[in-house]
């Protein structure tokens, strides 16, 4: 990590952050030909303790397909009930028929350090404290006192940005998982098997299963190894770690499955239904501070992948006049990462996590069977944020017509939790 040179020249850009988004933001930018500063808490090339999937279309898509560590063709989801019965329909699963990849994390981290790397991009480490905007550049202020001055200040600190400003919506509902990788007394999972969702709750007691809904994401990772996840899709407050640790070896214990051996825990928490940033500010967001998480999903590394070229290059024919002035630069960029489009898709996404918030277990795993009997093209579009306007409204119509009554009302109807 090299220290800031007094008296250099300003960079074109800063980069606030030392995670997925901020090494995708930067590599894209450097590519433009744009010198770059990235400004980490930490060093940048540390592990990184999560664990980030994608669906195999989508990262081959990219180009990317060799970035996976692990790539199970044996995609399926539970929305059954649950029954002692292990052929019974409620223990029937639904099979997705598409790819579904885990990242190599290192992999991935290494594919961007090195193309920052190629790219010129300055490594720093520190915390930025504030930024003001004077003419063509933005000082930035750093906790030790140091000051650095740029022509573009990117954040990319995460859900709770260190700059970028965004309006106060009420609750803020958050998806948690607690996972464990390691090994277990029998497989938790089918042989070379991924399981997106399992809802199944006869684990739970009647009681229980009024209460916040769970659901298990797990994988076989080969060599006697599985990943198993319980996870609440959204809701605010976040269902607890402790919770799900408890549920996640109850639904465990129920199959008669122990964990003999714990390699990694994972403690997962992040929001789903962040409003848009203030698109006028002088400060650029990307990742989880410019509100990229897919409010359906879950998911962002590949819209991070999708989206940082066209940012890098709206900011780097904007800088084309030296005159322009930071807040300017600011504005292409977000109007390049936030157009109307997606503005418009991010609005009913959010319209309908609000919807499922308030849905019970069984009218979860209702919406969700109904979701998956979409063709294929819609529901992974829908997941992937990959469809158009009319497309996304096409496939919301369809759903609500396949769905039963009872998942119809709770649509139309007020949700019955905040």
């Amino acid at each position: 990590m090299s220290p800031h040179r007094t008296g250099e020249m300003a960079r074109d850009v800063l980069v606030l952050g030392g995670g997925p988004a901020a090494l995708c933001i930067a590599a894209a930018l450097a590519e433009e030909g744009l010198s770059v500063t990235l400004l980490a808490p930490h060093d940048p090339r540390a592990p990184w303790p999560n664990t980030y999937g994608i669906w195999g279309d989508e990262v081959d898509a990219l180009g990317l397909g060799h970035l996976l560590e692990h790539r199970w063709s044996d995609t399926v989801s539970y929305f059954g009930a649950g029954d002692p019965d292990p052929g019974s329909a409620a223990n029937r699963p639904t099979a997705h028929g598409r790819d579904y990849g885990l990242f190599d994390r290192e992999a991935l981290q290494r594919h961007w350090l090195e193309a920052c790397g190629r790219g010129g991009v300055e490594l720093l480490q520190g915390l930025a404290s504030g930024c003001g905007a004077s003419g063509p550049l933005s000082a930035v202020e750093l906790a030790d006192g140091r000051r650095l001055q740029v022509r573009l200040v990117v954040d990319a600190t995460g859900h709770q940005p260190v700059l970028v400003r965004r309006p106060d919506r009420g609750p803020v509902a958050g998806q948690s998982a607690y996972g464990v990788i390691g090994r277990f007394s029998a497989p938790p999972v089918q042989a070379d098997q991924f399981v997106l969702m399992d809802y199944r709750a006869d684990h739970l007691s009647e009681a229980e299963r009024a209460g916040p809904p769970t659901f298990l994401y797990a994988m076989d990772l080969g060599g006697g190894r599985f990943f198993v996840e319980e996870t609440s899709l959204a809701l605010a407050p976040p269902v607890p770690f402790e919770v799900l640790r408890e549920r996640l070896h109850r639904r465990l214990a129920h199959r008669g499955v122990q964990v003999l051996a714990v390699e990694h825990e994972e403690f997962c928490l992040f929001p789903m239904n962040l409003p848009l940033p203030d698109l006028q500010q002088p400060v650029l967001g990307f990742g989880g501070a410019a509100s990229m998480v897919h409010p359906a999903s879950g998911y962002m590394v590949g819209a991070l992948l999708r989206r940082a070229p066209a940012v890098a290059a709206a900011v780097a024919a904007a800088m084309a006049d030296p005159a322009a002035p930071s807040a300017l630069l600011a504005r292409e960029g977000w109007q390049a990462l936030w157009p109307p489009a997606l503005r418009s898709k991010h609005a009913l996404y959010q319209f309908g996590l609000g919807k499922l918030m308030g849905f019970t277990e069984a009218e979860l795993r209702q919406f969700f069977a109904s979701f998956f009997s979409l063709g294929g093209p819609q529901w992974y579009g829908f997941l992937t944020n990959t469809l158009t306007v009319p497309q996304l409204l096409a496939a919301m119509l369809r759903l609500f017509a396949l769905s039963p009554w009872s998942v119809r009302a709770g649509l139309l109807l007020p949700p019955r939790r905040p």
